[in-house]
């Protein structure tokens, strides 16, 4: 229906399909759920991406989140340039990585001591490891729809990729690994109850995206994330908030800060490392305490608090904590994005519901409200698939999967976003 000029990119993918599985490494690049070709980018620049057909788009994935001021701003390639000139690894102590550590504590409430690993997946795995250890218990809770990255703990029934597949349960994972994780519904706190009561003195933590961002954008309603904060205190559980996509990016404190809640041990990832490999977890004192060589929780990793990274990510920090007025714009700029296509959807009379929150926004083809994963699922996939193919075929990037957030960056305009909506409106009528 939509035609989108990709021989190039055609091309790069069978070739990369012979020696990459899929093609590709991480499952939501390969379109499996919107059907097509992938698109192979050339390079970045501000608000835009360029591909190897020649095609520019307006970015609105910002590498799934860590571009919030754009791809290759000047800042972050500067310290990036200044430190690889010193050498790309040590696997030694550095200054830089303290001081990284003092500027993401002076930053996130309720952060005493923080650790730096490769990804937000190694930040969650390492997470959950140290709860059990502090707690010495064994089960946790996670949230369906809620996507922690891909450690056997969190791959029961997730969000993002598994579920844009089809596959809630991946191959792989142990029965055993699975009976250790305890499925609620986000936003359902009385299956949270449930679950204490039954396994009252087993729980060794609660891990949530505070507010979700991997089935699609979703927040969290009314006390959800409070009451979990006094179940927590009552079961004498660690509570763990995944910040690996709004820490940072939704304000210099994060969702522990825009929702009034202090979590015991917070994931990172995206922003922290200004788009190159990053994650870390932290939280109070007496946990952190527990890791080696302090403690008997063994965690580690010759990369982590590479200096090329920490380079990245403490330009980017202080680029924020400098210019917090870019999470007002941001805001502004969701703000008219949603408005613009709230009217072209009501016009066209199509089915729609959208959440958002500062950068973060979603656009679900169901009339339902979407509170967690299963009311995400009642999204048309069938209209999700015409308008991401549409867009993208008038120079518009959205995520390639219904169960996704957008990440916009400051880079975009005003202006671009005027572009998103007219490119919209010319698609509406054929999706």
């Amino acid at each position: 229906m939509f035609k989108l000029i990709n021989e190039r990119s055609k091309k790069l993918f069978e070739e990369a399909k012979k020696v990459i599985p899929g093609g590709v490494n991480s499952p939501v690049r390969a379109f499996k759920s919107v059907g097509g070709s992938p698109i192979f980018i050339k390079e970045a620049k501000g608000a835009y991406l360029y591909d190897e057909d020649g095609n520019k788009y307006i970015d609105y994935i910002s590498s799934w989140g860590p571009m919030i001021i754009g791809h290759a701003h000047p800042e972050i390639i500067n310290a990036v340039e200044n430190q690889s000139r010193k050498g790309t690894s040590y696997g030694i102590p550095t200054e830089l990585e303290t001081k990284m550590a003092e500027l993401v504590v002076s930053l996130a409430p309720n952060v005493d001591k923080i650790r730096f690993v490769n990804s937000g997946t190694e930040a969650c795995m390492s997470a959950i490891r140290l709860a059990r250890g502090y707690t010495k218990r064994d089960k946790i809770i996670k949230f369906s729809g809620c996507y922690h990255g891909h450690s056997d703990s969190f791959l029961i029934q997730a969000g993002s990729g598994a579920s844009t597949f089809g596959v809630p349960n991946s191959p792989g994972v142990t029965k055993a690994t699975a009976s250790d994780t305890l499925l609620a519904s986000f936003n359902d706190i009385g299956q949270v109850k449930d679950l204490f009561k039954e396994y009252k003195n087993e729980i060794a933590a609660v891990i949530v995206e505070p507010i979700a961002g991997n089935m699609g954008c979703v927040l969290p309603e009314s006390d959800f994330i409070l009451e979990l904060r006094k179940l927590c205190n009552q079961y004498n559980t660690v509570l763990v908030f995944d910040e690996v996509m709004t820490g940072f990016r939704l304000g210099l404190g994060g969702a522990q800060e825009i929702l009034g809640v202090d979590a015991d041990l917070v994931t990172y990832g995206k922003v922290i490392g200004g788009g190159l490999p990053v994650g870390a977890f932290g939280g109070r004192e007496d946990i952190m305490n527990f890791l080696a060589p302090d403690g008997p929780v063994y965690q580690a990793g010759t990369l982590s608090g590479n200096p090329v990274a920490m380079s990245a990510g403490y330009a980017m920090l202080n680029y924020l904590k400098n210019n917090t007025s870019i999470y007002e714009s941001l805001d502004s700029k969701t703000i008219y994005l949603r408005e613009g296509l709230e009217s072209v959807l009501k016009t066209r009379k199509l089915p729609f519901h959208i959440n958002s929150i500062g950068s973060m926004i979603s656009l679900h083809f169901t009339n339902s409200h979407v509170v967690n994963f299963e009311t995400a699922q009642q999204g048309d996939n069938k209209y999700f698939k015409n308008y991401f193919h549409g867009m993208l075929a008038n120079g518009v990037y959205l995520p390639p999967s219904a169960y996704e957030s957008y990440f916009l960056n400051d880079a975009i305009t005003f202006s671009d976003i005027d572009d998103t909506i007219k490119s919209f409106e010319k698609i509406a009528s054929k999706i």
